[in-house]
């Protein structure tokens, strides 16, 4: 009996540190947009990145639109899912919002082109290369894809997302 209590006892305590460990993705956002609150704000960081039609985006070429900042994969369920509302979103705030698609991929430019095309995708895309490639871990690490960092026209972080976004959630990352 007394070897009984035991195992009892050591059951017990570890699926109570099972519970304790077992956090969602959604978890972590909402605990990182917490950090976010408390530790002040995020401004976009100093980039220059090449899309595939050649133009050059900057930190500076940005400023005074709202920044959408999509990483996102050809071989990405979500990311494919999202990229309708994207398109949709991106044509009817042209005025006001650039969104930049960061193929988080190593892939040629022309399989790319001829996705993009396929989706019909109007807003630039740029490539993980050489030259644009290192620049990406400096808006933010990366956990899964797809995920959406939303700057505001001062260049300060007003929303950010790790999964598929709606024309919804980008209506209402514009309207904090």
């Amino acid at each position: 009996m007394h070897l009984m209590k035991k195992i009892i006892i050591i059951l017990s305590l570890l699926v109570g540190f099972n519970g304790a460990y077992a956090i969602t993705v959604d978890e972590i956002v909402k605990a990182a947009k917490e950090v976010q609150k408390e530790e002040g704000k995020i401004s976009v960081p100093n980039f220059s990145l090449t899309d595939t039609n050649g133009n050059i985006h900057t930190d500076e070429s940005t400023k005074g639109k709202y920044l959408v900042v999509n990483f996102w994969a050809t071989w990405c369920p979500p990311c494919l899912k999202e990229i309708p509302a994207f398109v949709e979103f991106y044509e009817k705030n042209i005025d006001t919002v650039l969104i930049l698609g960061l193929d988080y991929e190593q892939a040629n430019k022309k399989a790319i082109q001829d996705f993009t095309d396929t989706f019909m995708v109007s807003y630039p895309i740029i490539l993980f290369d050489e030259k644009n490639g290192p620049q990406f871990a400096d808006f933010g690490e990366v956990f899964g894809m797809p995920t959406t960092y939303v700057y505001n026209p001062e260049g300060m972080l007003v929303d950010f997302k790790m999964g598929e976004m709606d024309i919804e959630s980008l209506e209402e990352a514009i309207l904090k």
